[in-house]
């Protein structure tokens, strides 16, 4: 037996004879069907057409207020977060429809020089699992040229929320930046004693005033094997969706130290709160930090 023709296609096949002539009383009773089902199933996708209307719409007010950052994924959760019940397939073919596709990630600075001071155990060993925020921390330094010179961005980010505690963006890569990133990260949270901080064997982490500023803290360090990025595959991750983000593309609208400067601390503050991610159940990283401590 065959398939029973839905409502839906006996209103195309009724609409498309009327089109030739026929009355539709006597259509509508060779279909079986209702004078206000064939009108309701013929307006239908006028309705469907507006609804999508206004979903794209928000889908490209959500693409333009995080700068082209999100792709489908965080579209259709930003969407959910907003109260909206919506179909990721659906949030997929419109995006598509309107060619909005987010940035992917691409070069990396290495610290590593030697053996220049005391090389630490690799106590975190690719756990990266937490239990509450404050229990590991990971830092690194990473580099981006532009046609003015070089800078290097130094931060320290959250393994339970990636959240960034502290960064410092400096012209050379030099023990000055390590200070002041530490100086704000332990005035932000001055009670850190147990928690581990994880690093490369990059030359600031073997000198003795980190060492030493690490042990004042009551902080265990940890360093990854030389030459083994998946170590510290968190800090790469964060620097490859920063870079690809707000850096590959946009080189020349950066002016001056001071002009990216800028655009980094607004990054930094854009991504703490308001860019959500699914390790965070889809909350920006310091709103993931207050639901986790409660």
């Amino acid at each position: 037996m065959g398939r029973t023709a839905s409502q839906g296609e006996k209103a195309k096949a009724v609409e498309a004879l009327r089109q030739k002539g026929f009355q539709l009383k006597y259509l509508l009773k060779a279909a079986g069907m209702a004078r206000s089902t064939y009108y309701f199933e013929i307006k239908k996708p006028d309705r469907v057409a507006k609804r999508n209307a206004a979903l794209s719409e928000r889908i490209k007010t959500i693409f333009e207020n995080h700068h082209g950052r999100y792709g489908v994924r965080r579209i259709y959760h930003e969407l959910v977060n907003q109260g909206h019940k919506v179909n990721h397939k659906r949030v997929q073919r419109l995006m598509h429809q309107m060619s909005l596709c987010g940035k992917r990630p691409k070069e990396k600075y290495h610290s590593y020089v030697g053996t220049v001071g005391k090389i630490a155990d690799n106590i975190i060993s690719r756990d990266f699992n937490t239990k509450a925020p404050l229990e590991k921390w990971t830092t690194d330094v990473s580099q981006f040229n532009f046609s003015w010179g070089k800078c290097y961005l130094s931060p320290i980010l959250d393994m339970h929320t990636n959240e960034i505690i502290a960064y410092d963006l400096s012209l050379s890569p030099n023990m000055e930046q390590i200070k002041k990133m530490l100086q704000q990260a332990f005035k932000k949270f001055p009670h850190v004693e147990g928690l581990i901080m994880h690093s490369d064997q990059g030359w600031q982490y073997q000198h003795w005033f980190y060492r030493k500023t690490l042990r004042e803290h009551g902080i265990i360090q940890s360093m990854s094997r030389k030459g083994n990025c998946y170590d510290n595959c968190i800090m790469e991750t964060f620097f490859g969706r920063l870079k690809n983000e707000m850096y590959y593309g946009e080189e020349k609208n950066y002016k001056s130290f001071e002009a990216f400067s800028k655009a980094i601390k607004e990054y930094m503050q854009y991504y703490n709160n308001k860019r959500i991610q699914k390790k965070t159940n889809w909350m920006p990283p310091a709103k993931y930090r207050l639901a986790s401590s409660c």
